[in-house]
């Protein structure tokens, strides 16, 4: 299996050695994180480079929106899925060849039920879209993990609600904690409004940075009738996560309420 570089003959989806290509993206996103916890920006955005020409990064992106993503069956508005070994090899290698620039296809809304009895609005991009994103944020999340708070919960890898928790319950236990508030709040609408702009500006020489201009002007078709999107990011994306500021996703601290009360608890603090 080699990492780069794409392979001539029909690709055996069923025969890929898969712990092979997971270990070889996970090698590269350490060495990733790791240049970019030392700040040697230059080292950063050649194995960034490195990880958008891998061959084992197609593979497991496709592997991860095409097989194992619970919405592997939801197509966009191409109506493209690919549930066989077959499909999902001809995916891989369509696009690992590909060398034209990309065109962001634009994303199918959906609405999904909230808990409240309202419904949040979900952007689904076309399969060949979100193969491309999958590629990208292992590419651009191990740099920024190195960067983010220590204290951030939302949209990390290997951290969750518990984790939040945790943090919580450290910070709260014991009589003589001077943290005597805890508060809950929401970012109305945060998704829909980021400003493309300011993101990509915090992007800077990323080398995927035009893809990622692209996905987050395609605009949106609902109903038959295409909306340009002029600021903000489609929920339902892979890259959706990524696009969104560090701050979102405080409805983990709701599940403070279940620790002891320490003082008057409101609701939360910032977590994400």
């Amino acid at each position: 299996m080699v990492v780069n570089g794409p392979q001539d003959g029909d690709l055996d989806w069923d025969g890929i050695a898969w712990r092979s290509v997971e270990d070889d993206v996970r090698r590269l996103r350490r060495r990733i994180f790791k240049a970019s916890q030392e700040g040697d920006l230059k080292k950063v955005r050649n194995l960034q480079k490195l990880m958008l020409r891998s061959r084992s990064n197609t593979l497991a992106s496709v592997r991860r929106v095409a097989q194992r993503n619970a919405g592997r069956k939801t197509a966009g508005i191409d109506g493209e899925v690919a549930l066989t070994s077959p499909d999902r090899a001809s995916v891989a290698v369509d696009i690992h060849r590909h060398t034209a620039p990309w065109l962001a296809r634009p994303v199918k809304r959906v609405y999904i039920p909230k808990a409240n009895g309202k419904q949040r609005p979900l952007g689904i991009p076309v399969l060949r879209d979100r193969v491309q994103q999958a590629r990208v944020a292992n590419a651009l999340e191990p740099e920024w993990e190195a960067r983010f708070e220590p204290r951030s919960y939302g949209f990390r890898p290997g951290r969750g609600c518990h984790d939040a928790i945790e943090a919580i319950y450290c910070t709260l236990k014991g009589h003589r904690s001077q943290r005597q508030w805890v508060l809950d709040a929401d970012l109305s609408a945060a998704f829909d409004r980021i400003n493309h702009d300011r993101l990509l500006a915090h992007l800077g020489t990323f080398p995927a940075r035009e893809l990622i201009a692209g996905w987050l002007a395609a605009g949106v078709v609902e109903r038959a009738r295409f909306t340009p999107t002029e600021e903000g990011t489609p929920q339902g994306g892979l890259c959706a996560a990524a696009h969104n500021p560090p701050y979102e996703q405080c409805w983990v601290m709701r599940s403070a309420r279940r620790l002891p009360p320490v003082g008057a608890v409101v609701t939360a603090e910032r977590c994400a």
